[in-house]
């Protein structure tokens, strides 16, 4: 690799991790959520680094992303420290994929692997953690909410993002593989 396409690739990297870190602030509640979950699509640029650049890029996105916001959160860091753990084990496996299918096909299989459980398997998982999931029998608040929020939402998230990725990741590849 020359020293120009070295420094593309760094360029575009700090330019998806600025437009990610400027989405993460763009953000909705969900009425039936909690009002300190919100939805935005600050891991779609990340998809794009990792699609085009390599699995280390889409990781070194997410942590840039978050290290952006971590003077804004309102969290201590565990949020901004959770967005990345999840962000970056969805971009790394997604872009491990990718690598070795270099296609549409690849790319969807990539995005969506962490996400082909069955939903029986999933509720069956809860049930087992928990007991029956409407109960949610356990004395541990956290791990409740979760468990039975978090989780929900972060999977719903991820597939806009996958969505979204899809819709722009052709128009925008000239750009991101000069």
């Amino acid at each position: 690799m020359t020293q120009k396409q070295k420094t593309h690739r760094i360029a575009v990297a700090a330019l998806l991790a600025a437009v990610a870190a400027v989405l993460q602030f763009v953000e909705f509640s969900i009425p039936v959520m909690p009002a300190f979950i919100k939805l935005d699509i600050s891991d779609l640029p990340a998809l794009l680094g990792t699609f085009s650049l390599g699995p280390v890029y889409g990781v070194a996105i997410q942590l840039v992303k978050n290290l952006l916001h971590l003077p804004f959160g309102s969290s201590a860091g565990v949020g901004e420290l959770s967005n990345f753990l999840l962000g970056a084990v969805f971009a790394f496996i997604a872009g491990i994929i990718y690598k070795k299918h270099k296609n549409r096909g690849g790319a969807l299989w990539g995005s969506l692997v962490l996400y082909g459980l069955p939903l029986e398997a999933i509720v069956g998982m809860y049930q087992e953690i928990l007991g029956t999931v409407a109960q949610v029998p356990t004395s541990n608040a956290l791990l409740n909410c979760l468990m039975v929020f978090n989780v929900p939402f972060t999977l719903c998230k991820g597939l806009l993002d996958v969505a979204l990725c899809f819709l722009i990741y052709k128009p925008l590849s000239p750009l991101l593989h000069k």
